[in-house]
């Protein structure tokens, strides 16, 4: 670290605190999220399931960047280095009188759709989506904070802690352990509720209470549902029964397509919840499909008119004929320029390494090879005193980064 000026604290978690700071060497930004438990030996380091899944995830739009890990081997710290954003979403509706405009809503929750989509079809689910992990800059939404993170393929139960409560699904609280990915539609349901009115849809005080107040909204279900469950040890299903005020009475100011997903996406039975994939395909995302759509047109139009694509020279061969055919006046020689898009990067050259680095086998797996763990490319983790290698990033000024709690609002 001693290639980084701190600038600021950004905020503290149980896990890790958040630093601002400044590189050295370029000169721009990054966020640091520094571990407060101590590693030792790099295979610990790259087995950590936040850092295999931003490596699996990346590149994404919408999700935080991991850029580079910092290992010392003497201390057994460990920073990790990603991409600086400006806030979070609870900073963005904190102390506003008035919601967000309902584009504006549209468009962060397509984009935090498109974030679990893209994780769930890389066999991981986060387990923590909360208005604290959700990180925007510049209308750009980005997930972080993967250190709840798990595979889709590890096996139940889960007994480990995951999300906080408010936006835990009901599978969570009524179970020991036997939940699925559909907890983070539940959870982003409830983000999605607490961006359109600016507060939360089931701030519980503890699980009993967290249970009753999604009752009080979505109603009791009946003894079928309740029976597809395994009952908690802690949590009796005798619930009293109430029929529930729903969600659009205390939205009446949103649009029906608006209500319609806020709903499926909080559907109490998990079979019936939407998945992300449907999440996306539902009406009210039907603008911002269209929009995707133009510009990634526009994009394969400039890829297909730069100078080092196929089609180009193409064209330019048809005018030639065309030219010639014509007797018209010859045009001057056309001189080609490198593609405008992006490249693949010479390989780097870390100064004080010469032997290889070992590879390690992934924590997430997959189904499609024969039970065998893939193995994944490892992490260049080196001792402060060398120069370590900084993947390309794309970053610029802001000022926060997921995994830190900025606020004590919520018992853990």
């Amino acid at each position: 670290m001693n290639r980084y000026k701190t600038i600021s604290k950004i905020g503290e978690g149980t896990f890790s605190e958040v630093l601002k700071t400044q590189s050295l060497q370029d000169g721009n930004f990054y966020a640091c999220k520094k571990m407060k438990q101590q590693f030792k030996s790099a295979e610990q380091v790259n087995n950590l399931r936040e850092v295999q899944a931003l490596r699996r995830l990346s590149p994404h739009p919408n999700i935080l960047t991991l850029c580079e890990v910092v290992f010392d081997r003497k201390s057994g710290c460990l920073s990790l280095i990603c991409e600086l954003m400006d806030m979070n979403i609870y900073e963005l509706i904190r102390g506003r009188r008035h919601p967000l405009p309902e584009n504006k809503l549209r468009h962060y929750m397509y984009q935090l759709c498109k974030s679990l989509e893209h994780i769930h079809k890389n066999g991981i689910f986060h387990r923590d989506v909360k208005p604290e992990n959700i990180l925007i800059k510049q209308d750009v939404l980005k997930l972080g904070d993967f250190g709840s993170c798990r595979s889709l393929f590890s096996k139940q139960p889960y007994t480990e802690y995951i999300s906080t409560r408010w936006y835990r699904a009901p599978e969570c609280l009524l179970t020991d352990g036997y939940y699925t990915y559909k907890m983070d539609i539940w959870s982003a349901g409830c983000v999605f509720f607490e961006i359109a009115s600016l507060h939360p849809l089931f701030p519980g005080s503890n699980e009993l209470d967290q249970i009753s107040k999604i009752h009080d909204v979505i109603g009791t279900p009946d003894l079928a549902l309740l029976k597809k469950f395994k009952p908690s040890r802690a949590m009796s299903f005798d619930f009293p029964t109430k029929k529930g005020t729903g969600i659009t009475r205390l939205l009446p100011n949103m649009s029906p397509d608006c209500l319609s997903l806020m709903c499926a996406m909080l559907e109490y039975d998990p079979d019936e919840r939407l998945n992300a994939s449907q999440s996306l395909q539902h009406s009210y995302f039907t603008e911002p499909r269209i929009l995707e759509r133009q510009h990634r047109k526009i994009r394969i139009t400039e890829k297909s008119n730069t100078s080092g694509s196929m089609n180009y020279f193409l064209r330019i061969a048809g005018q030639g004929r065309r030219q010639q055919a014509l007797k018209t006046i010859a045009e001057p020689p056309t001189h080609y320029h490198a593609p405008a898009f992006p490249v693949e990067l010479p390989k780097l050259n870390v100064p004080g390494v010469t032997k290889p680095l070992p590879k390690f086998r992934s924590v997430f797996p997959t189904p499609g090879n024969n039970g065998k763990l893939p193995v994944l490319p490892s992490v260049k983790y080196f001792e402060t005193k060398v120069n370590t290698t900084t993947l390309n990033p794309f970053f610029g000024n802001g000022g926060y980064m997921a995994g830190a709690d900025s606020r004590k609002r919520f018992p853990f």
